[in-house]
């Protein structure tokens, strides 16, 4: 007899009807097979990506000449990153100061989407796109991270008549028009807006000068050339305490905190305030970090861990102390709030000035 493909004799194996047993037992086979199948593919599956690390050297921009206060931060984080082996890629420092830092900035704002760019900046931020109308504005750039609020302290020379900020402003106030020299980085910058904010104050109008960067305008005032200048501390640190300048005082609401003994008699915090000298003028400055238009919150998180990881070292306490910085810091939202506050300010000032482009 012939067995049609349905038709088994009775006790063929396979050919059985299936217990309820059995039944159960294939899908739980099944089951398991479909369990192993995901979690093979679970196995072969990419990963979650590392974080984002710069894959070849970074450059770091300086928007201002060598040995300026920007200057000196830059190659002070070069040097530190590479000490402590923070990152794995070197850091390249690259001055591109000229008009005014406009090279540097427009350098970085055109130079989308590259991650392995940051740029230090100071207040020319601000005041070289109201001072040139070149079409740069921060919001071209990613801000990163404040590292620090810089100061500026009256300086003369050690052999200045002068021995307080009150003498050197009296001396202006009752002076000819332009007799007093003020040496300064750059034009329509900072240093001039401060020469103007005590011009008003004094009523006289001194002589400003300008230099390319914070260390030619000490040098300038250590050889007499000029009557004072308006320097950051680190600009200024290495000469007053070789003895060839004088701190008259700083353009803050506060002193300076730092109590260590840096010349013979002085350190920052004996240095007083420009207000209680009867100078009327507080100013303060930015040293903050920028990345290109067109990163990823990746590239830019990469950074801001980076720098934090420099101003936890010991390094930077000691770089903090030297250049007697205002330690405020700053990233994310916070940053970008004060940038535009802060912006606007110096809209204001320099509009008073009669720096604004026309």
């Amino acid at each position: 007899m012939r067995l049609s493909r349905t038709q088994h004799p009775a006790g063929t194996p396979g050919t059985r009807p299936m217990s309820a047993l059995a039944e159960r037992a294939r899908r739980l086979l099944d089951s398991l097979g479909l369990v192993g199948a995901a979690a093979a593919a679970a196995l072969l599956a990419p990963g979650p990506a590392h974080a984002w690390e710069p894959s070849k050297p970074i450059e770091f921009v300086v928007p201002a000449g060598t040995g300026g206060g920007a200057d000196q931060m830059a190659r002070f984080i070069q040097g530190v990153a590479a000490k402590h082996k923070l990152t794995q890629q070197p850091i390249v420092v690259v001055n591109k100061g000229g008009g005014a830092g406009a090279e540097g900035f427009l350098d970085v704002k055109g130079d989308k989407g590259n991650p392995h760019k940051i740029i230090i900046t100071l207040s020319n931020l601000f005041t070289t796109p109201l001072a040139t109308a070149v079409p740069f504005n921060w919001r071209d750039m990613t801000p990163v991270s404040m590292m620090a609020l810089d100061q500026f302290v009256l300086w003369v020379n050690a052999e200045s008549p002068h021995k307080t900020g009150k003498d050197y402003f009296e001396a202006i106030k009752v002076g000819t028009p332009n007799q007093f020299r003020m040496a300064g980085t750059g034009s329509r910058q900072e240093d001039q807006i401060i020469t103007v904010m005590m011009e008003r104050a004094a009523g006289k109008k001194m002589t400003y000068v300008p230099f390319r960067g914070g260390g030619d305008v000490a040098v300038q005032l250590v050889g007499n050339h000029v009557s004072s200048t308006v320097n950051n501390p680190i600009e200024a640190e290495s000469h007053w305490r070789a003895g060839k300048l004088r701190a008259l005082c700083v353009f803050d609401k506060e002193r300076m905190p730092y109590k260590e003994k840096l010349t013979d008699t002085q350190s920052w915090n004996d240095i007083p305030t420009c207000i209680s000298q009867g100078i009327n003028v507080e100013y303060t400055m930015l040293r903050g970090i920028f990345m290109a238009p067109g990163v990823t919150p990746e590239q830019t998180k990469y950074y801001v861990d980076l720098l934090a990881k420099v101003r936890a070292l010991p390094d930077w306490k000691d770089f903090m102390n030297k250049g007697a910085f205002n330690q405020t810091v700053m990233s994310g939202q916070p940053f970008v709030d004060w940038l535009g506050r802060t912006e606007q300010q110096h809209r204001v000032l320099m509009r008073e000035a009669g720096f604004l482009a026309q």
